[in-house]
């Protein structure tokens, strides 16, 4: 199929992205003299070999619409995010883009060191298509933005490297993008800087343009996407709903290498389901038993999650997980503010060195909101033989809003290549916490104090 690439205005199609077989190809020399006979001589028996950076996307994205892209390194994602932009030609498929991009694929890429902040902003303002007086209605807010004073008007090269990410990220998301596309460009600056560059990105996103990234970090694609898409090996694995994504990208990257391939292709398969089917997909149950008095919740045999997930290298095998009240009693509806211990047992089924434990608990959005682990990273129990098992138990205080929580657990061993999941059971329980004694808490965190808030108020004499 021949490459063919449109960037159009927007117009009354809500799709703004469309791609149909897309893909990028690059010819491998394994001598540079090869490479230079075939500019030569192009029509030459080629002595380089073809590989497939991106293969075979098809992907539709619509207006408004937040997209995040997760994968290994070298799956694809940077290659597939600057044919979008335009800045590489596809080899094959066809691709059409409505609307302005705003491309962030580097923070400052295209910065001369000798210019001075302003001149900076003004070419890359320049190579975007943006006129002087578009750049002058913006430039203030650009200035403010980044909030690096006299230095703006400084040469770069003198910038340290925080002042030098705060000016690139000003320059790029000061204008009114339709379509906003980021690599790996969100962790940037420090704390301040990088919330102030989230609600510039969330202002943008409800004017109603696209935003389409990539990233290694889960909770951004958790917190930020409406659709996520699984790259690996150039190839779009899997399409649906952030959670899903992230659950089987995690399970990918943790998998045996000999069990990879067969993964894989479950993913795939995943991806071929009915949107309804796919969080079902690989669902386990947890043993269920008798209830527990009321003062510190109950157990509900029907809340059952349906999108438990296990991986690993399978040296270890977590059995059992529950959440126990101070009696030993399995519940999963609790009380607000009441002490419980999350436990589950495992057993080894080899001989396994630096051994810990751990558990998570997320929303039901997949965000991780609190966790435990047994030992610090590189510590934890030195060896653990063959046939034995181990009762782990994390005491914690329910201190949540009143809401439905699921919960991870996990066991970790040295491997070949550093630390590695011997089991990992994502969604291994949900449950669901009930109102404590007060309802003042906001949020998903309880944060009261001993005491409960206090307010003065004083009144004119």
């Amino acid at each position: 199929m021949s490459s063919d690439t449109k960037s159009t205005d927007s117009g009354p199609d809500e799709r703004v992205i469309e791609a149909r077989g897309l893909g990028k190809v690059y010819s491998l020399y394994d001598r540079p003299q090869d490479r230079l006979k075939q500019m030569l001589w192009p029509r030459a028996r080629r002595a380089g070999r073809k590989f497939a950076a991106v293969r075979g996307v098809d992907l539709d994205v619509g207006r408004g619409e937040c997209v995040g892209v997760v994968g290994r390194n070298g799956s694809g994602k940077s290659t597939l995010l600057s044919m979008i932009c335009g800045t590489l030609e596809p080899s094959e498929g066809e691709l059409e883009v409505r609307g302005r991009v705003a491309p962030m694929l580097a923070i400052g890429a295209g910065f001369s060191p000798e210019f001075t902040g302003r001149e900076n902003v003004r070419l890359n303002a320049a190579v975007l298509g943006y006129s002087d007086r578009d750049l002058s209605e913006r430039m203030q807010r650009i200035i403010d933005f980044a909030d690096i004073g006299e230095f703006f008007d400084q040469p770069v090269k003198r910038y340290s490297a925080g002042m030098y990410s705060r000016i690139a990220f000003a320059a790029a998301i000061a204008i009114d993008p339709e379509i906003l596309i980021m690599d790996e460009v969100l962790a940037v600056g420090d704390e301040a800087f990088t919330r102030k560059c989230f609600a510039r990105i969330e202002s943008i996103r409800e004017a109603g343009a696209t935003i389409f990234f990539a990233s290694h970090a889960p909770n951004l694609i958790l917190e930020l996407c409406d659709r996520a898409i699984l790259m690996d090996a150039g190839e779009c694995l899997l399409q649906a709903d952030p959670k899903t994504v992230i659950a089987q990208h995690h399970r990918l990257m943790f998998s045996p290498k000999e069990d990879f391939e067969a993964i894989r292709g479950e993913v795939r398969r995943i991806g071929e389901l009915p949107a309804r089917e796919r969080a079902t997909a690989g669902a386990s149950r947890t043993r269920a038993t008798a209830a527990a008095p009321e003062e510190y919740g109950r157990y509900d045999a029907g809340l059952k999650p349906e999108t438990t997930l296990e991986y690993g290298d399978g040296r270890a095998r977590i059995v059992d997980v529950r959440i126990l009240d101070p009696e030993d009693r399995p519940v999963n509806v609790l009380r607000a503010g009441r002490s419980y211990r999350y436990a589950y047992e495992v057993e080894f089924r080899e001989d396994v060195w630096g051994v810990r434990f751990g558990m998570l608990v997320k929303l039901t959005t997949g965000f991780e909101l609190a966790g435990q682990a047994s030992d610090a990273p590189g510590a934890g129990l030195e060896k653990v033989a063959v046939g034995s098992s181990a009762s782990v138990e994390f005491p914690f205080v329910a201190r949540l809003a009143p809401g439905t929580y699921f919960a991870n657990a996990g066991v970790l061993g040295q491997g070949v290549e550093g630390e590695t999941y011997l089991h990992r059971v994502v969604d291994a329980l949900m449950f669901k916490v009930l109102p404590g004694d007060s309802e003042t808490v906001t949020g998903s965190v309880d944060l009261r104090g001993e005491e409960g808030a206090r307010v003065r108020l004083d009144h004119d004499s």
